[in-house]
């Protein structure tokens, strides 16, 4: 099974997604991103777009490393990764469903104020990348395709995994660790994932 967690930068995808991996036995996160990554390193600047999901050979990558992943390994993907245009999720999610894949999506949705904040407790400011792209990712994300929704506002990391789990028919294990234990935890995997 792949759990797909998708949202707008700032949505908590990444810090919830290692959350989960902690609390599912047998789970493993896949970062897209890091093909990306790949591309710009070892393409020539000639030909590199501003965003590299709108290179081909990114969308065709990522589907073929998780649907080699499915088939070898019996856990659980957790990918937490922005996908927002229609013909993208298809290339991928909708394409692995159709071979076989059980891919569960879930979009974490919030407002533009909410994304903001969040963006800002982690350095980015108002004209950051990630903050010029929220109205574009709060537009698309809002569509029938990109559900399940969940509504992130007012809800903990914690309420978050339980409905997650809950829609996945997934059970977590008991988070034993302290408040401290958390944040440590947290601040480890935000520091872990910047990208420069």
């Amino acid at each position: 099974m792949i759990l797909w967690i998708n949202g707008a930068f700032g949505s908590g995808k990444t810090t919830l997604s290692y959350e989960l991996n902690r609390r599912i036995p047998n789970s493993f996160v896949y970062d897209p991103e890091n093909v990306g990554y790949f591309i710009r390193k070892n393409a020539p600047k000639q030909i590199l777009k501003d965003d590299f999901q709108d290179h081909i050979i990114w969308r065709e990558i990522n589907y073929s490393i998780l649907q080699t992943i499915n088939s070898e390994f019996q856990g659980i993907i957790i990918v937490p990764m922005t996908i927002t245009n229609p013909q993208y999720f298809n290339e991928i999610i909708n394409k692995l469903r159709s071979n076989g894949v059980d891919v569960k999506h879930f979009t974490l949705l919030a407002t533009r104020e909410t994304l903001l904040r969040r963006l800002k407790s982690r350095g980015d400011n108002q004209n950051s990348w990630p903050a010029k792209q929220i109205d574009r990712c709060i537009t698309s994300l809002s569509q029938e395709l990109f559900e399940t929704h969940i509504h992130t506002d007012n809800l903990t990391p914690d309420e978050i995994m339980d409905q997650i789990a809950s829609e996945a028919n997934i059970e977590l294990q008991p988070d034993k660790r302290g408040i401290l234990k958390k944040k440590i935890d947290k601040l480890i995997t935000q520091i872990r994932n910047i990208r420069i």
